[in-house]
C-alpha cells in the first residue's frame, strides 16, 4: 500500500514538474501577453495553495482517503481541459482549476503515509517519499520538453490526466481497507476536525517544520530564477543549467535510497534540519563566487546534500509534532508553504532587482539563519 501511495506522490509531482517547460511558450501560442503569461505560470501555485489548506481540513474530517481518491479524479478531469482552450482567458481559468484540484492530492497521500509510519523509521519513509519527489523533478521537465516539441502542451496535460484516472481507479481497490482510518481517528483524538488552527502555529516543532519547508521552496524559487542567469553569464548555455539541476537531484535521491537514509530515524529531526538547510546556504554562498563549471558542480552537489537532509527532516518534524487527528491540516499547511516559498524567493529577487551574486549571498545568508533558528530549538529542549 505504502508503495502505491509513492507512485502517487510521484505522478502528483512529475504533473507540477512537467509543466514547468511548457507552459510559458503555450501560453504565448494563444496570444497572451508577457504579464499575462507570468500570471498563467503563477496563478496555478496560488490556487494550489489553497487546495493544500482545504485539503488538510477535509482530510481531518473525512478521512485521507477519499480526498485523495477525489483529489485524484477531480485533478485528472482539470488537466482535459486544456485541450479545447484557445485563448488566454480561458487558459487561466483552466489553471486555477487545475492548481485547486492538484492542491488536494499531496497532502491527503502524505498523511496517509504518516498515520501509517512506525515512529522507529518514519525518517526512512520521508526519505523514500523524497526520493519519488526528487525523480518527479528529474523527469518531468525532460520528458516533457521533449514530448511536447513533437506534440504540444496540451498532450501533456492530457497524458497526465490518464495517468492520474488510472490511479484513481486503482486507489479505490487498492486503499478501499484502509479508508476506515477516520474511524481509527475518531478513536485517537477529536473527530470533529475543530483543532484550532492557531494552535499548530504555538507549536515550536510545526513551526520549525513549516519554516523548513518554506525556507527549501524558497531556495529553489531563487535557483530557477538566478542559476540560469549566472551560467549564460560565465558564456554556458541553457543545457548547462538543466545538468546542474540535475546533478543536486541525483545526489539527493542516493541519499534518499541508500543506506544513509536510516539517519533519519537514529538521529533528532531539529538536528539533521539545521544540518541540511546549513549545508544549503552554505551552497549557495559557494555559488555566488563560482566562477568555473567543476566548481558549480560541487556546488550544486553540496545543495543536493542539504536538500537531502533538509526534506526527510521536515517531514519527520510535522509527524512528531502533531496527532493523527489533525494531521491532515499540518500537511494542508505545510505543502501551502511549499507552493508560497518558490513564488517568494523568485518574487523578493525580482523585487529587489539584485544580480546572481547578490541574490545567491542573501538568500545563502537568509539559510544560515534558519539553521541558527532550528539549532536553538534543540538546544533549548535538550535544556528542557
Amino acid at each position: 500500500m505504502r508503495i502505491f501511495i509513492y507512485f502517487i506522490i510521484f505522478f502528483s509531482f512529475f504533473d507540477l514538474f512537467s509543466q514547468l517547460p511548457v507552459m510559458s511558450p503555450h501560453a504565448v501560442l494563444l496570444g497572451a501577453t508577457p504579464f499575462v503569461t507570468g500570471l498563467v505560470v503563477g496563478i496555478y501555485s496560488f490556487a494550489n495553495t489553497i487546495g493544500n489548506v482545504f485539503s488538510g481540513f477535509a482530510t481531518d474530517r473525512l478521512g485521507p482517503f477519499p480526498i485523495l481518491v477525489s483529489g485524484l479524479l477531480l485533478s485528472s478531469a482539470a488537466l482535459f481541459l486544456y485541450t479545447p482552450v484557445d485563448t488566454p482567458t480561458s487558459l487561466l481559468a483552466v489553471r486555477v482549476i487545475h492548481g485547486f484540484m492538484e492542491g488536494l492530492i499531496v497532502p491527503a497521500a502524505f498523511t496517509f503515509i504518516a498515520n501509517r509510519s512506525e515512529e522507529s523509521n518514519r525518517g526512512r519513509n520521508s526519505a523514500l517519499s523524497g526520493a519519488f519527489v526528487g525523480l518527479a523533478a528529474i523527469a518531468g521537465p525532460a520528458l516533457s520538453g521533449i514530448i511536447a516539441s513533437k506534440t504540444g502542451a496540451p498532450f501533456i496535460m492530457m497524458m497526465n490526466g490518464v495517468f492520474l484516472l488510472i490511479l484513481a481507479a486503482l486507489a479505490l481497490f487498492i486503499l478501499r481497507g484502509n479508508a476506515k482510518q477516520r474511524n481509527d481517528q475518531a478513536e485517537s483524538g477529536d473527530s470533529s476536525g475543530h483543532f484550532p488552527v492557531g494552535a499548530l502555529f504555538r507549536h515550536a516543532g510545526v513551526v520549525r517544520a513549516f519554516a523548513g519547508a518554506f525556507f527549501l521552496m524558497f531556495s529553489q524559487g531563487v535557483l530557477a530564477l538566478v542559476l540560469p542567469l549566472r551560467v549564460e553569464a560565465l558564456g554556458f548555455d541553457t543545457k548547462t543549467s538543466g545538468l546542474l539541476l540535475s546533478v543536486f537531484g541525483l545526489v539527493a535521491i542516493l541519499i534518499f535510497i541508500l543506506p544513509t537514509n536510516r539517519l533519519f530515524d537514529r538521529v533528532r529531526p531539529e538536528a539533521t534540519l539545521a544540518f541540511g538547510i546549513a549545508l544549503m546556504g552554505a551552497s549557495m554562498l559557494f555559488l555566488s563566487s563560482a566562477g568555473q563549471l567543476p566548481l558549480l558542480y560541487a556546488a550544486m552537489s553540496l545543495y543536493g546534500v542539504g536538500f537531502a537532509f533538509l526534506f526527510p527532516s521536515v517531514n519527520s518534524l510535522l509527524i512528531d509534532s502533531t496527532d493523527a487527528h489533525y494531521r491532515g491540516k499540518a500537511y494542508g499547511y505545510f505543502y501551502a508553504f511549499f507552493s508560497i516559498g518558490v513564488v517568494a524567493g523568485s518574487g523578493l529577487i525580482g523585487l529587489l532587482g539584485l544580480n546572481a551574486r547578490g541574490a545567491f549571498l542573501l538568500t545563502g545568508a537568509v539559510l544560515l539563519a534558519v539553521a541558527a533558528y532550528a539549532l536553538s530549538g534543540l538546544r533549548r529542549t535538550k535544556a528542557d
